[in-house]
């Protein structure tokens, strides 16, 4: 694995990468690889998660991380990518991006010669799955489980789908016609899932979807770059709220999960995020866990 931009990058190494963050975790590795080691974290859209875990994860494993918003580098003045990458692998030992265009993270990483991460992107969200991987990896033991996800197949679902496919995991997406993931990406999941054994699919009654579900989970209706659709969407997708009615439709020791921000009560109620079905704060937490697994891995 030279770069992680994909969970595709990642397909015959995911468990060890869970296994890492395991150890991570548990404190049975305390050493510091990345001592006098720099990451630089390029920002082109707004972070919680994603920043303080690998600014604090970088520093955990002896590093230093340098935040750097895309508005106050020659990005934002007209740079090229390829000499922005150029430039930052004489300094940097490894890049974390959050970029607009999943194009623009290929770009940097073909020009750059030391190890480019994807921090999210409008295709995949790759470093969240991995948390997400490791939250139920601890809450259920293991990946023979139908996951749903519920809502607009976005890049976190992308992510997901594949994700599924290389852990022999079901999973069912529940979404309006038209809001379906990428079908270049459902197509992939579905050729690798054959080889692991796990199901694929496209479910657009919420309901259906749910039956015999161990994880339930969704994600923002208005992502990043949707906000001219706010309406439209909010209308839309107004059937597919996770909310205890639907809880109770899946299997009684079900899982809720959502990678945040989050809306509350309108694509997940409050009532279902406090409840004792939720797993979203342990999957918060290990997004710090998993990300230092992957640094730990690339750099």
């Amino acid at each position: 694995m030279q770069h992680l931009l994909s969970m595709s990058d990642v397909k015959d190494q995911v468990f060890e990468i869970i296994e890492l963050a395991e150890d991570l975790k548990s404190g049975k590795i305390t050493d510091k690889p990345l001592e006098a080691k720099s990451l630089g974290m390029i920002f082109e859209k707004s972070s919680t998660r994603t920043r303080v875990s690998f600014e604090v994860g970088m520093y955990q494993l002896g590093g230093q991380a340098l935040y750097l918003s895309s508005d106050d580098m020659q990005l934002g003045r007209g740079e090229t990518i390829a000499d922005t990458a150029r430039v930052l692998s004489r300094y940097l030992d490894g890049i974390m991006i959050r970029a607009k265009k999943h194009s623009n993270v290929e770009e940097l990483a073909k020009y750059s010669t030391i190890p480019v991460i994807s921090g999210l992107t409008d295709m995949e969200h790759p470093c969240q799955i991995f948390a997400d991987l490791l939250t139920i990896k601890e809450y259920k033991g293991d990946f023979n489980r139908k996951l749903v996800f519920i809502g607009d197949g976005n890049n976190v679902c992308n992510s997901l789908l594949l994700a599924g496919a290389y852990t022999g995991m079901d999973v069912t997406v529940a979404c309006p016609e038209g809001y379906e993931p990428d079908k270049d990406i459902y197509e992939l999941a579905k050729k690798e899932a054959k080889k692991t054994g796990s199901i694929i699919k496209i479910e657009h009654d919420v309901y259906t979807a749910v039956k015999d579900a161990d994880i339930l989970y969704t994600d923002v209706w208005v992502s990043m770059g949707d906000e001219e659709e706010k309406e439209e969407r909010e209308r839309i997708f107004k059937d597919y709220q996770i909310n205890m009615n639907l809880v109770n439709k899946a299997k009684e020791d079900v899982i809720v999960m959502h990678c945040l921000p989050a809306i509350r009560d309108q694509e997940i109620t409050d009532e279902v995020m406090l409840s004792s079905h939720s797993a979203i704060w342990d999957q918060a937490e290990n997004r710090l866990h998993a990300q230092k697994a992957i640094m730990y891995k690339l750099l």
